[in-house]
């Protein structure tokens, strides 16, 4: 049944060939909006479009790099065309990159030696232009796609934008200071945008997702076997419903914050969806 809120509205979703953002795609196309995903491998967005117009929906991949501003305004070129004139917009893109990762936890003299082990990196050895990219790709892949999609609800007058933001939004995680620097940033750029926004009758919100597995998170918390790594094990400590989360249980906290009947007086929070992790000390 299609939702009153969503049904013949267009929705854009940044980042849809992921596995959170395919699994809201398909469910605000389940709910009757009209879809376009936007990612950089076209590829990965035609196997969620073709699921999409499988099960009844309308969706429009465009390949599309969103720190790219020019390429972003050509995508809602494209958007407005096909589908019509964008009513939400869910950033989702974003990412890290292994070299602005140490493989530290905290700083050890070992760090400074000439002779230190191979692979050792920590935080003196991070790449900063791989820096820079994670910061990118999460902060202004986020304000590109308001800035542009956002003049186009602004122009109508109304217009709904959720932003994804992250465990490292509140708790900096050891290890992934750019990805824990971007996605904080997020946070606070979802508040400045939804008051600013406010008169042009658009709000704007965030969700954080917890630990939900993905084919990148993988590698990190699963053993080949499917076990679990010690981070993997870190992480289970201080989630107290004792498991990662599945993608499914992120769309409720999305489509609500997204809907203007249901939560029409919501703008400027970020909601984590995380199996209680944030309230966990560990102890």
């Amino acid at each position: 049944m299609n939702s009153s809120c969503f049904s013949g509205k267009t929705a854009v979703v940044t980042g849809a060939g992921g596995t959170l953002c395919s699994a809201v795609a398909k469910e605000l196309a389940r709910q009757g909006a009209r879809v376009a995903l936007l990612g950089r491998t076209l590829a990965s967005l035609e196997g969620v479009a073709a699921e999409i117009r499988t099960a009844g929906g309308t969706a429009l991949p465009v390949a599309c790099d969103v720190v790219d501003a020019a390429a972003v305004e050509r995508a809602r070129a494209t958007v407005t065309r096909e589908l019509g004139a964008c009513h939400f917009l869910i950033n989702g893109a974003g990412g890290n990159q292994p070299d602005a990762v140490t493989t530290l936890t905290e700083f050890s003299p070992s760090e400074l030696a000439a002779d230190k082990p191979a692979g050792t990196r920590g935080f003196f050895d991070l790449n900063l232009a791989r820096f820079d990219d994670v910061v990118r790709i999460n902060t202004l892949g986020t304000v590109i796609p308001c800035q542009v999609f956002g003049r186009e609800m602004a122009a109508l007058g109304r217009g709904s934008i959720l932003n994804f933001a992250s465990m490292n939004s509140y708790r900096p995680l050891t290890r992934v200071p750019a990805y824990a620097m971007a996605k904080a940033g997020v946070v606070n750029f979802t508040q400045w945008l939804a008051v600013y926004l406010a008169p042009a009758g658009i709000r704007v919100n965030g969700v954080a997702p917890g630990f939900f597995v993905n084919e990148r998170s993988k590698k990190i918390l699963l053993t080949p076997e499917g076990g679990l790594t010690a981070r993997g094990q870190n992480v289970m400590g201080h989630t107290p419903l004792k498991r990662f989360g599945e993608a499914n249980e992120l769309l409720g906290a999305v489509c609500w914050l997204l809907d203007d009947d249901r939560a029409g007086f919501v703008t400027g929070v970020t909601l984590p969806v995380d199996g209680g992790f944030l309230a966990s000390s560990g102890i």
